[in-house]
Protein backbone atom coordinates (compact mmCIF):
# COMPACT_ATOMS: atom_id res chain seq x y z
CA UNK A 1 0.00 0.00 0.00
CA UNK A 2 3.39 2.61 0.82
CA UNK A 3 4.34 1.65 -2.57
CA UNK A 4 1.55 2.30 -4.23
CA UNK A 5 1.32 5.83 -2.42
CA UNK A 6 4.77 6.73 -3.07
CA UNK A 7 4.18 6.24 -6.81
CA UNK A 8 1.27 8.25 -7.11
CA UNK A 9 2.91 11.17 -5.00
CA UNK A 10 5.45 11.24 -6.82
CA UNK A 11 3.68 10.83 -10.37
CA UNK A 12 1.64 13.90 -9.22
CA UNK A 13 4.76 15.64 -8.33
CA UNK A 14 6.01 15.40 -11.76
CA UNK A 15 2.80 16.77 -12.78
CA UNK A 16 2.39 19.61 -10.60
CA UNK A 17 6.46 20.90 -11.74
CA UNK A 18 5.97 20.17 -15.49
CA UNK A 19 3.04 22.98 -14.94
CA UNK A 20 4.89 25.40 -13.14
CA UNK A 21 7.27 25.34 -15.68
CA UNK A 22 4.89 25.60 -18.71
CA UNK A 23 3.29 28.58 -16.10
CA UNK A 24 6.67 30.76 -16.10
CA UNK A 25 6.88 29.92 -19.67
CA UNK A 26 3.51 31.46 -20.78
CA UNK A 27 3.87 34.61 -18.03
CA UNK A 28 6.99 35.34 -20.25
CA UNK A 29 5.14 35.55 -23.58
CA UNK A 30 1.79 37.51 -21.68
CA UNK A 31 4.59 40.50 -20.18
CA UNK A 32 5.18 40.92 -23.27
CA UNK A 33 1.87 42.32 -24.72
CA UNK A 34 2.16 45.16 -21.92
CA UNK A 35 5.73 46.33 -23.86
CA UNK A 36 4.25 46.16 -27.35
CA UNK A 37 5.14 50.06 -29.22
CA UNK A 38 1.88 50.28 -30.73
CA UNK A 39 -0.68 47.43 -27.96
CA UNK A 40 -3.65 47.27 -29.30
CA UNK A 41 -7.16 48.98 -27.99
CA UNK A 42 -8.33 45.72 -27.62
CA UNK A 43 -7.17 42.56 -26.58
CA UNK A 44 -5.57 40.56 -29.54
CA UNK A 45 -6.96 36.70 -29.65
CA UNK A 46 -3.42 35.88 -29.28
CA UNK A 47 -3.66 37.45 -26.00
CA UNK A 48 -6.29 36.37 -24.65
CA UNK A 49 -5.62 32.59 -25.22
CA UNK A 50 -2.59 32.96 -23.40
CA UNK A 51 -4.34 34.16 -20.36
CA UNK A 52 -6.98 31.57 -20.94
CA UNK A 53 -4.28 28.86 -21.11
CA UNK A 54 -2.21 30.22 -17.58
CA UNK A 55 -6.00 30.35 -15.65
CA UNK A 56 -6.69 26.71 -17.26
CA UNK A 57 -3.14 25.63 -15.61
CA UNK A 58 -3.99 27.21 -12.78
CA UNK A 59 -7.06 25.42 -12.11
CA UNK A 60 -5.59 22.08 -12.79
CA UNK A 61 -2.82 22.52 -10.39
CA UNK A 62 -4.87 23.43 -7.94
CA UNK A 63 -6.77 20.21 -8.57
CA UNK A 64 -3.34 18.62 -8.25
CA UNK A 65 -2.23 20.06 -5.23
CA UNK A 66 -5.39 18.94 -3.06
CA UNK A 67 -4.98 15.47 -4.61
CA UNK A 68 -1.20 15.69 -3.25
CA UNK A 69 -3.19 17.00 0.17
CA UNK A 70 -5.36 14.46 0.75
CA UNK A 71 -2.98 11.50 -0.39
CA UNK A 72 -0.74 12.82 2.56
CA UNK A 73 -3.39 13.01 4.89
CA UNK A 74 -4.45 9.59 3.81
CA UNK A 75 -0.98 8.16 4.94
CA UNK A 76 0.24 7.05 8.10
CA UNK A 77 2.24 8.89 10.82
CA UNK A 78 5.00 6.65 9.95
CA UNK A 79 4.92 6.83 6.07
CA UNK A 80 4.16 10.82 6.14
CA UNK A 81 7.65 12.50 6.11
CA UNK A 82 8.48 16.33 6.79
CA UNK A 83 10.08 16.35 2.82
CA UNK A 84 6.56 15.81 1.54
CA UNK A 85 4.85 18.58 3.81
CA UNK A 86 7.56 21.06 2.80
CA UNK A 87 7.24 20.06 -0.73
CA UNK A 88 3.27 20.02 -1.06
CA UNK A 89 3.70 23.54 1.23
CA UNK A 90 6.13 24.68 -1.50
CA UNK A 91 3.98 24.03 -4.37
CA UNK A 92 1.26 26.20 -2.38
CA UNK A 93 3.44 28.91 -2.41
CA UNK A 94 4.29 28.79 -5.96
CA UNK A 95 0.65 29.00 -6.83
CA UNK A 96 -0.20 31.40 -4.82
CA UNK A 97 2.04 33.28 -6.29
CA UNK A 98 1.65 32.51 -9.69
CA UNK A 99 -2.14 33.54 -9.65
CA UNK A 100 -0.78 36.89 -7.95
CA UNK A 101 1.84 37.47 -10.74
CA UNK A 102 -1.48 36.70 -13.35
CA UNK A 103 -3.81 39.19 -11.44
CA UNK A 104 -0.17 42.01 -11.59
CA UNK A 105 0.02 41.39 -15.26
CA UNK A 106 -3.71 41.80 -16.13
CA UNK A 107 -3.69 44.77 -14.02
CA UNK A 108 -0.43 45.98 -16.24
CA UNK A 109 -1.80 45.32 -19.34
CA UNK A 110 -5.30 47.76 -18.48
CA UNK A 111 -3.28 50.55 -17.43
CA UNK A 112 -0.53 50.42 -20.75
CA UNK A 113 -3.84 50.04 -22.34
CA UNK A 114 -5.80 52.75 -20.99
CA UNK A 115 -2.62 55.06 -21.50
CA UNK A 116 -2.30 53.86 -24.87
CA UNK A 117 -5.92 54.64 -25.72
CA UNK A 118 -5.96 58.43 -23.66
CA UNK A 119 -3.15 59.24 -26.12
CA UNK A 120 -5.18 58.56 -29.10
CA UNK A 121 -7.97 60.13 -27.93
CA UNK A 122 -5.70 62.82 -27.36
CA UNK A 123 -4.04 63.01 -30.66
CA UNK A 124 -7.71 62.45 -32.44
CA UNK A 125 -9.14 65.60 -30.97
CA UNK A 126 -6.26 68.06 -31.30
CA UNK A 127 -6.13 66.37 -35.19
CA UNK A 128 -9.73 67.11 -35.36
CA UNK A 129 -9.49 70.84 -33.34
CA UNK A 130 -6.66 71.34 -36.15
CA UNK A 131 -8.93 70.49 -38.84
CA UNK A 132 -12.18 73.04 -38.02
CA UNK A 133 -9.31 75.82 -36.53
CA UNK A 134 -6.72 76.65 -39.74
CA UNK A 135 -6.20 79.91 -37.84
CA UNK A 136 -5.67 78.39 -34.79
CA UNK A 137 -3.18 75.33 -36.33
CA UNK A 138 -1.30 77.81 -38.19
CA UNK A 139 -0.97 80.19 -35.23
CA UNK A 140 0.21 76.91 -33.10
CA UNK A 141 2.48 75.66 -35.97
CA UNK A 142 4.48 79.30 -35.82
CA UNK A 143 4.87 79.04 -32.30
CA UNK A 144 6.24 75.65 -32.77
CA UNK A 145 8.44 76.84 -34.70
CA UNK A 146 9.51 79.62 -32.97
CA UNK A 147 9.87 77.35 -29.96
CA UNK A 148 12.38 75.36 -31.93
CA UNK A 149 14.40 78.51 -32.56
CA UNK A 150 14.87 79.64 -29.71
CA UNK A 151 16.02 76.40 -28.49
CA UNK A 152 18.49 76.77 -31.24
CA UNK A 153 19.42 79.52 -29.96
CA UNK A 154 20.00 78.62 -26.80
CA UNK A 155 22.20 75.53 -27.57
CA UNK A 156 24.36 77.99 -29.88
CA UNK A 157 24.95 80.49 -26.81
CA UNK A 158 25.59 77.79 -24.77
CA UNK A 159 28.29 76.26 -27.23
CA UNK A 160 29.89 79.60 -27.40
CA UNK A 161 29.59 80.31 -23.85
CA UNK A 162 31.82 76.81 -23.43
CA UNK A 163 34.03 78.03 -26.36
CA UNK A 164 35.18 81.64 -24.26
CA UNK A 165 35.66 79.74 -20.85
CA UNK A 166 37.76 77.22 -23.11
CA UNK A 167 40.05 80.27 -24.26
CA UNK A 168 39.79 82.02 -21.29
CA UNK A 169 41.45 78.57 -19.66
CA UNK A 170 43.89 78.65 -21.95
CA UNK A 171 45.05 82.07 -21.87
CA UNK A 172 45.71 81.82 -18.12
CA UNK A 173 47.46 78.44 -18.44
CA UNK A 174 49.76 80.16 -21.15
CA UNK A 175 50.58 83.13 -18.63
CA UNK A 176 51.41 80.70 -15.77
CA UNK A 177 53.71 78.87 -18.02
CA UNK A 178 55.06 82.05 -19.11
CA UNK A 179 55.51 83.12 -15.78
CA UNK A 180 57.33 79.91 -14.67
CA UNK A 181 60.06 80.44 -17.75
CA UNK A 182 60.85 83.95 -17.00
CA UNK A 183 61.39 82.31 -13.17
CA UNK A 184 63.66 79.79 -13.67
CA UNK A 185 65.33 82.31 -16.47
CA UNK A 186 65.71 84.46 -13.51
CA UNK A 187 66.67 81.84 -10.98
CA UNK A 188 69.52 80.76 -13.93
CA UNK A 189 70.80 84.30 -13.99
CA UNK A 190 71.31 84.44 -10.22
CA UNK A 191 73.28 81.55 -10.08
CA UNK A 192 76.93 82.34 -10.77
CA UNK A 193 78.66 80.27 -13.87
CA UNK A 194 75.07 79.06 -14.94
CA UNK A 195 74.83 80.54 -18.19
CA UNK A 196 78.29 79.88 -19.32
CA UNK A 197 78.15 76.16 -18.42
CA UNK A 198 74.71 75.98 -20.75
CA UNK A 199 77.14 77.72 -23.36
CA UNK A 200 79.50 74.77 -23.24
CA UNK A 201 76.58 72.00 -22.92
CA UNK A 202 75.46 74.00 -25.98
CA UNK A 203 78.55 74.01 -28.06
CA UNK A 204 79.68 70.35 -26.87
CA UNK A 205 75.93 69.13 -28.38
CA UNK A 206 76.55 71.09 -31.76
CA UNK A 207 80.15 69.56 -31.61
CA UNK A 208 79.29 66.15 -31.02
CA UNK A 209 76.37 66.91 -34.26
CA UNK A 210 79.46 68.01 -36.57
CA UNK A 211 81.37 65.17 -36.17
CA UNK A 212 78.70 62.46 -36.07
CA UNK A 213 77.63 64.44 -39.70
CA UNK A 214 81.34 64.53 -40.67
CA UNK A 215 81.70 60.54 -39.67
CA UNK A 216 78.58 59.61 -41.49
CA UNK A 217 79.39 61.66 -44.17
CA UNK A 218 82.92 59.90 -44.73
CA UNK A 219 81.35 56.15 -44.35
CA UNK A 220 79.00 57.53 -47.58
CA UNK A 221 81.96 58.77 -49.90
CA UNK A 222 83.42 55.16 -48.91
CA UNK A 223 80.65 53.62 -49.87
CA UNK A 224 80.66 55.11 -52.62
CA UNK A 225 84.31 54.75 -53.75
CA UNK A 226 84.62 51.13 -52.81
CA UNK A 227 81.43 49.32 -54.65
Amino acid sequence: MSVTAGTGWAQLRQQVRSLETQTESLFHIYSQYASTPKIPTKPTEEEKKTEAQIEDILERREALVSQLSRLLDSESALTSSALKQNNLSRHREILLDHRRELSSLRSTLTEVRQRANLLSTVRSDIDAYRSSNPAAAEAEYMLDERRRIDNSHNMTDSVLSQAYAINENFGMQRETLASINRRIVGAAAQVPGINSLMGRIGAKKRRDGIILGSFIALCMLALFFFR
